[in-house]
């Protein structure tokens, strides 16, 4: 008889590695089912978030509507002195959720939301400088403008490098360019994308709190207008200006003839007493973020109809 092989025993050390191999994989995948999982609960909270904060700005969005078509019931003038013009303070929504005894909201993050009504007629509306009739820039309007650049410090060349560019991309765009370049930069919308046409930041800071962007020429309303903007549309200087300030407001513009002499100057079609178009807007801060959303409105008649809408995330304690 042959004699037996003694059984044939692995190493100690392969099993262990084997083991070791086996241990490594199972945390590995047990680890990315956490990581998925984990990542699938964060992006479905953060589109919680997302779709919770769109519904309480839509909602403040909403409010600004309704008190513009309230006070529209009586038009013809608009001022500061208005409802629609006093701003809402930052106020905590637990607080006023507390008031309804149906709600529950403990454990719910602490947000405050803010928000208010602007005059978009208050500021200079660079859709003036252009004659939609002649397809030319408007001489009374570039000069207007070159009087504004000069009140905030900006230098005198933006004055036909912001003329000019509107002119171009407003006539590529209703096709009405056929000696224009084919290459002229996209019609603006705001004021920040005003930066198309070649305008370096500091310039847009300056000009941001003096010029707005509208769809379609609009009178100033200088009720509401900054004494800046008034001396720079009228042909004015700054001391008549802040007087027209102190004066207002003003039930029509034959009011105003007092501080503003001159004949011709106060034209109706570059000024009114007030508005249609107003910019809604809504600020909510919550877990250490700030959101805001805008709205650009027209009001026809009793009407509010929405014509643009964005929103951004802010910095906390930012404007």
């Amino acid at each position: 008889m042959k004699p037996r092989r003694p059984p044939r025993h692995r190493p100690r050390g392969a099993a262990l590695l084997v083991a070791m191999l086996v241990l490594t994989l199972v945390s590995t995948l047990a680890a990315g089912m956490v990581w998925q999982q984990a990542r699938a609960i964060g992006v479905e909270s953060a589109e919680r978030n997302r779709s919770q904060a769109g519904w309480i700005l839509g909602g403040a969005l909403d409010l600004g509507r309704v008190i513009l078509r309230v006070d529209g019931r009586t038009p013809g003038v608009d001022h500061a002195g208005e409802p629609w013009a006093t701003r809402l303070q930052e106020a905590s929504l637990s607080s006023l959720l507390a008031q309804d005894r149906n709600n529950n909201v403990e454990g719910a993050p602490e947000a405050f939301l803010g928000g208010g009504i602007r005059d978009a007629q208050e500021r200079y509306n660079l859709r003036n400088l252009i004659d939609p009739a002649t397809k030319r820039l408007l001489p009374d309007e570039v000069e207007a403008l070159a009087r504004l650049c000069e009140s905030a410090s900006v230098a005198p060349e933006n004055v036909q490098t912001l003329a000019n560019g509107l002119l171009a991309a407003w006539l590529a765009e209703s096709g009405q360019g056929e000696d224009v370049d084919s290459a002229a930069a996209l019609m603006p919308r705001r004021v920040d994308q005003l930066a198309w046409l070649g305008l370096d930041p500091e310039t847009l800071r300056r000009l941001r709190p003096y010029v707005d962007l509208l769809p379609e020429p609009t009178p100033l309303n200088i009720n509401t207008a900054s004494p800046e903007v008034m001396a720079a549309v009228i042909g004015i200087d700054a001391s008549s200006a802040k007087r027209l300030e102190r004066r207002r407001p003003f039930k029509s513009l034959s009011d105003a003839t007092a501080e503003v002499p001159r004949e011709g100057a106060l034209d109706p079609k570059r000024l009114s007493v007030g508005s249609n178009f107003f910019e809604i807007a809504g600020t909510l801060r919550v877990e250490g973020r700030v959101l805001e959303e805008r709205m650009l409105v027209q009001r026809r008649n009793r009407e509010i109809v929405p014509l643009a809408r964005s929103r951004q995330s802010l910095q906390p304690g930012g404007p």
